[in-house]
């Protein structure tokens, strides 16, 4: 297996609070530099992003000013190109119009991110050509041949380590795809999967073992890892919890420490932006509040 990046400690960064998000109101400089100030105390080497956006620009140009010791993952996030009428989050009805357009705008993301890459090659080790664009159930279907056809490119374009970032199952079915890139990302939820969580880093360990051996050439990594501090519909509620996430968190941390596995802990700072509610799922799964004080599970002694 060629090792493309080195070990370190890793985790996915959106820095949008209270009344922010990624179409309203972005985080200030100040605000990101604070938060990267905390990430770096905190003995992380690698953040992931997801967009090629004004987000991502500021991010990179505080890292330069400040010469943190930070490296960045980041990708496109695709738009559908593909109705998928098995979504169960939405209506896909798209016209064939409205597809093209969206396989239009998703060349032009990727070109974006071809020039953010050249203009900060010292800050960004790593670029993807989408996220969870193949499982059944996806939102945002890309057919597999364009996502080759945009890791050629992206490649091409930037001459970095290009990977894809998606369900560790799904990777049983993207051979072609996987052969034409350096690095396979895996997500990986025991949560989402209604695991406990004394069964949970077993999954985890299953999980990286089994697309290892899909593709034992490849440096594996996991992109998404992590754990809700409140549930989902979907989820075992008594699984969601604050004490939970720590428990989680420190046996996967351990875990990864010890076998050198790169993994980005989904995710540094509560999003409240991604639901309708507060205590919804989705808004609670960072490792601090979205007030920047630390959870239990980041708590010092």
């Amino acid at each position: 297996m060629e090792k493309i990046l080195d070990y370190g400690k890793a985790i996915c960064y959106s820095g949008y609070r209270a009344g922010q998000s990624p179409k309203t109101v972005i985080p200030s400089k100040e605000e990101i530099a604070q938060d990267l100030d905390i990430l770096v105390a905190d003995g992380y080497k690698y953040l992931r992003m997801y967009d090629p956006n004004l987000h991502a620009r500021r991010v990179l140009e505080i890292i330069r000013e400040k010469k943190l010791p930070l490296k960045c993952i980041i990708g496109i996030d695709s738009d559908p190109e593909i109705a998928n009428k098995n979504c169960p989050f939405e209506r896909q009805d798209f016209s064939e119009q409205e597809l093209l357009a969206n396989a239009a705008r998703n060349d032009a993301e990727l070109e974006k991110l071809i020039e953010l890459t050249n203009e900060y090659k010292d800050e960004i080790v790593l670029v993807s050509v989408g996220n969870e664009n193949t499982p059944d159930w996806g939102a945002h279907l890309v057919p597999v041949e364009r996502l080759i056809f945009h890791a050629k490119r992206l490649k091409e374009g930037t001459g970095k380590p290009v990977t894809f970032c998606e369900g560790a199952g799904e990777w049983k079915k993207l051979g072609a795809l996987g052969n034409v890139l350096d690095v396979i990302s895996i997500h990986s939820y025991p949560l989402h999967n209604r695991v406990g969580v004394d069964g949970a880093l077993d999954m985890n360990k299953s999980d990286y073992k089994m697309v290892q051996e899909w593709f034992p050439d490849k440096q594996v990594i996991f992109t998404e890892a992590g754990w809700s501090c409140t549930p989902a519909r979907h989820m075992v509620p008594e699984h969601a919890s604050e004490e939970n996430q720590k428990k989680y968190i420190d046996a996967f941390n351990a875990w990864i420490e010890e076998e050198k596995i790169i993994a980005c802990i989904f995710e540094a700072f509560d999003e409240p932006w991604k639901g309708s509610k507060p205590e919804s799922s989705e808004c609670n799964w960072g490792l601090y509040y979205v007030d920047r004080t630390p959870k239990p599970v980041m708590k010092r002694l």
